[in-house]
């Protein structure tokens, strides 16, 4: 007999917004012989399923239990009655339960990975829960210092040094410290989950033409060349700052293995309209892999029957993948 795949669990995020529809269309997939637990309300499943025309019928997940691979379900109780496509404010709570149950199942080597389905954050931001996003509140409850939203697509990584604050935040944000974190967080993960030896990282400018010379704003000289320097005298191969309106056209984007983005709409724009559906989200820095899907609760298409689940798939087989061996 040989080693035991991987057990995923697979949270299904908002319960008004597509996250359900995703996870029903899971059902009946066969996963290579892994193990991939729901994490979820039965009825809530049940009745997306017959609202898209399909059948819901996982098994009861069992803690422990060995098994050959397919899909179960970790049943977690709604508080009040779901309709797709509106925000019920007494069922976030239960959006963070199965966040949790997924992180604690990690924790303790339970689970081998965590792909999330996707939230609305401010939903829950305004329903009184700390909750800014899943990187955050994943390096919050695993006590990481400084977890890394990084996008893999087919031909692509991009890492960000800030995630989900206001633009005018970020040129305070983009310190030695946070840049400095974030190379190594991203070059330790290259080496260790996707096995390059010796990986190229580009690092884009803040300012256009990344400052042109301080013609434009001088972190480029003042806070992004010093970091890089010194990573440069650590054996890194390490380049930048690069212009980001150029680095990432086809002419440079395969240059590097890896390229560090400095804000959220700097490389998400070109990522999302050049792999909208095939781009995981990846988080780095936590004890345990967690992937996502690289697109929102699509509210609107919840219960229509017609939302997409590739993104879903690509995020579960990257989990797959890269996901430690039992």
């Amino acid at each position: 007999m040989g080693p035991l795949k991987p057990a995923i669990a697979l949270t299904t995020g908002e319960p008004a917004g597509i996250g359900p529809d995703l996870a029903v269309q899971m059902d009946g997939t066969a996963w290579r012989g892994t193990q991939v637990v729901l994490i979820g309300n039965r009825k809530l499943l049940e009745d997306r399923a017959h609202q898209i025309g399909r059948s819901f019928d996982a098994p009861v997940y069992t803690p422990g239990a060995a098994r050959a691979g397919g899909l179960s379900l970790l049943d977690i109780p709604l508080e009040a009655p779901v309709r797709p496509g509106h925000l019920e404010p007494a069922n976030a709570p239960y959006v963070l339960e199965t966040i949790d149950r997924g992180i604690a199942g990690c924790l303790t080597g339970e689970f081998q990975a965590l792909v999330t389905g996707p939230v609305h954050k401010a939903h829950l931001k305004n329903a009184g829960l700390p909750f800014e996003g899943h990187t955050e509140y994943l390096g919050q409850k695993t006590g990481s210092p400084q977890p890394v939203m990084m996008f893999v697509t087919p031909s692509l990584r991009v890492a960000l040094v800030t995630t989900h604050v206001a633009l005018r935040d970020v040129p305070r944000l983009v310190d030695t410290k946070r840049l400095d974190s974030t190379l190594v967080t991203v070059s330790h993960a290259l080496r260790a989950r996707y096995g390059l030896k010796d990986p190229r990282i580009g690092v884009l400018g803040l300012n256009p033409h990344a400052g042109e010379g301080g013609l434009f704003g001088d972190e480029e000289e003042r806070v992004i060349r010093p970091v890089l320097e010194t990573h440069r005298l650590r054996g890194l191969k390490v380049s930048g700052p690069w212009p980001a309106d150029t680095a990432l056209s086809p002419h440079s984007a395969d240059t590097q293995d890896a390229w560090i983005s400095l804000y959220h709409d700097q490389a998400l724009p070109v990522i999302k309209y050049a792999f909208f559906d095939s781009a995981v989200n990846v988080t780095l820095g936590l004890p345990f892999l967690r992937t996502s899907v690289d697109h929102g609760t699509a509210l609107e298409l919840a219960g229509s029957g017609r939302a997409q689940d590739h993104s879903f798939r690509c995020a579960l087989d990257h989990a797959i993948r890269y996901a430690p061996i039992r």
